[in-house]
């Protein structure tokens, strides 16, 4: 087996050209046999087998420099740096990580988890290596999809003044999660279809080659003029006019053709940009007839490709769904905005019964929330659903375009506060915080799969801008019997008790019920308070249970610094300084892999620990009074 002659970074050197094809073919079965099982990202990472092969052939690492755009594509890179026995832990608490990580490997060279970064991360680099006067190769990857994102346009718009080496990958796949749309995609398109020119270019390029003496710098300086030969097939060459040349396209399964394009761009000054084929899902027919199931999947039957365990139950995605199909219907003005996550957040159905009514503007969530600004002006009522992580990239659009001016704008935040096995870069424990400091905005979160349908129903029908927060996962079917009507700022009491009250906001109300039991076999009666809305807070409420509780506890699954339970606790001490408040939430750091359940219970915030923090409180006060 040529894949356990692979022990450590560079070790793919020493394998002739010939088993490079067949160490190819082993490294896609040994990942559809270990992603069938724990479950990853399995059709970006069969695509980029053969090319993360060729650039292990030309770098030295961990000296040069590779960066992965988004990095969901990195498990062939970290098989060939050494790391081929952690895939049994692959995206578990404490195992390897699903994306490239500096921690993990001197090999990695930037962390990443969200797209359009890794173009500005390697100029970064090269600067670096420039200024030090240090010698090395940067090469980055960047996917087609990415390239609809504004931070691409920046950083290839920056590299063109570059006088020095550095290689960008374009790895066109036709794929972001779900396909590519807009004018790069079909420019692309274009590019990948102009057979004339490929044949011509390679043509030329190999005739001029053989010319004794001249012939290698003949083709670097027609390749660096903008009036070259491509220009006389496909005019206004979008890379080479900005001042980067452009190789390709190259066939991003053939590992030969590859390392010499490859090998030739790295000699090159200045910025290159190399662009390469590859198919989503290459090998495992499953996952290419259908890459956007198989982009991030759970475990899964090889044979067949099926999920090992179906689903039995609705989550929250598919409850969002349900409910924007029908605000769909019932309000002709509700429009939907996604960015390159139709499946995801599970808008598709609602595109296929509005045509017209869905917009995918891209990986472009700062384009997406001004873009939803201009539909609100102009009339309509957008629902924007992007998952909470990735709406952190549009900030200032929704502080400065949508909330300065008021506008009736929906954001859907799916996979809010503990994600799972994706990590830091895509746990949603944020959006309470940077939400919250805006003003106008409206911030709710519901307990149960039908408070989210009632909570969408009001913020369509509500003014100004809203955001619905929900979690990944099985819809919690609990308090079934409890759908009360949505008011503005209005919370729900559960469950009516006295001396202490929890107020949790979505999820926690789930855990803070289950805190009960617990905390009924220590001889407390808490009250429950489904907060519904983190802004406006129902103050009202709290003045209420003030005069019957001594003791309040808030859970939220979100940094505690800036979110509900420091703004809760600071109203609630302004009207009474005697009071005590403990705040469970998740503290000043970032959050590794992990299922939501065991990274509750690492931080304290499932229900046995949260009734154990209560009654301790307890304990401590009664030890103090005597």
């Amino acid at each position: 087996m040529i894949l356990e002659k692979i022990k450590k970074a560079n070790d793919v050197k020493k394998l002739d050209m010939a088993q490079l094809p067949l160490l190819a073919d082993e490294i896609r079965q040994f990942l559809i046999e270990k992603i069938s099982v724990t479950g990853g990202h399995l059709a970006s990472n069969l695509g980029v087998v053969e090319l993360t092969i060729a650039l292990h052939r030309i770098l030295d690492f961990p000296g040069d420099k590779l960066i992965w755009d988004v990095g969901h594509q990195a498990y062939t890179h970290k098989i060939l740096t050494g790391r081929r026995e952690g895939f049994d832990m692959l995206r578990m608490q404490g195992g390897l990580s699903g994306f490239p990580k500096r921690s993990e490997s001197d090999c990695d060279a930037f962390d990443t988890g969200h797209s359009t970064t890794s173009l500005a991360a390697g100029l970064g680099y090269v600067q670096a290596r420039d200024l030090l006067k240090q010698d090395y190769k940067v090469f980055s990857v960047i996917g087609d999809g990415s390239l609809t994102g504004g931070m691409a346009f920046e950083a290839l718009n920056n590299a063109a003044d570059l006088k020095t080496n550095y290689v960008m990958i374009l790895n066109d796949n036709t794929m972001s999660i779900s396909p590519n749309v807009g004018g790069m995609s079909r420019y692309l398109g274009d590019i990948r279809t102009t057979a004339a020119y490929t044949d011509l270019k390679m043509g030329v390029a190999n005739a001029l080659k053989r010319v004794p003496g001249v012939g290698e710098h003949i083709v670097t300086t027609l390749r660096r003029t903008k009036s070259s030969i491509k220009q006389l097939v496909i005019p206004g060459m979008l890379f080479e006019d900005l001042g980067i040349t452009y190789l390709g396209p190259v066939d991003g399964h053939n590992i030969r053709q590859m390392i010499r394009v490859f090998r030739e761009a790295a000699r090159m000054e200045g910025p290159v940009i190399v662009h390469v084929l590859t198919k989503k899902g290459c090998g495992y027919l499953p996952a290419e007839r259908h890459p956007d199931h198989f982009h991030g999947t759970g475990p899964f039957e090889v044979e067949t490709g099926r999920p090992k365990k179906a689903k039995r139950k609705p989550d929250y995605t598919d409850v969002f769904a349900s409910a924007m199909k029908k605000c769909g219907l019932e309000n002709p003005r509700v429009v939907a905005v996604t960015a390159a996550m139709q499946e995801g957040t599970g808008l598709k159905q609602f595109g296929k019964a509005y045509p017209g009514r869905l917009f995918d503007v891209g990986i472009a969530e700062q384009h997406a929330v001004t873009f939803a600004a201009g539909l609100a002006l102009g009339g309509l009522v957008p629902v924007v659903a992007i998952y909470s992580s990735f709406l952190q990239r549009a900030v200032d659009q929704l502080l400065q375009d949508v909330c300065m001016q008021n506008l009736h704008v929906v954001f859907a935040l799916d996979r809010s506060g503990l994600v799972g096995g994706d990590g830091e870069t895509h746990q949603g424990c944020f959006d309470l915080s940077y939400l919250s400091m805006m003003p106008n905005m409206k911030i709710l979160a519901p307990k149960n799969r039908w408070e989210l349908a009632d909570m969408m129903a009001y913020a369509i029908e509500t003014d100004g801008p809203v955001a619905v927060r929900y979690p990944k996962g099985t819809a919690w079917e609990g308090l079934s019997g409890q759908r009360h009507e949505i008011h503005t700022g209005q919370a729900e009491v559960i469950r009516l008790g006295s001396r202490v009250a929890l107020l949790a906001v979505g999820s926690m109300v789930q855990t803070a019920m289950e805190a009960v039991g617990y905390l009924e076999a220590g001889g407390v009666c808490p009250t429950v308070v489904n907060m519904r809305f983190v802004k406006p807070m129902d103050t009202d409420l709290l003045d209420s249970l003030l005069k019957s509780h001594t003791y309040f506890v808030t859970l939220e699954e979100n940094v505690l610094c800036g979110g509900f339970g420091e703004r809760a606790s600071d109203y609630l001490y302004e009207k009474c300084k005697g009071i005590v408040v403990d705040k469970v939430g998740i503290s000043d750091r970032f959050i590794s892999q992990g299922t939501p359940e065991e990274l509750k219970r690492e931080l304290g915030m499932d229900a046995r620990s949260v009734a154990k923090q209560v009654l301790a409180r307890l304990d401590c006060q009664e030890e103090k009074a005597r």
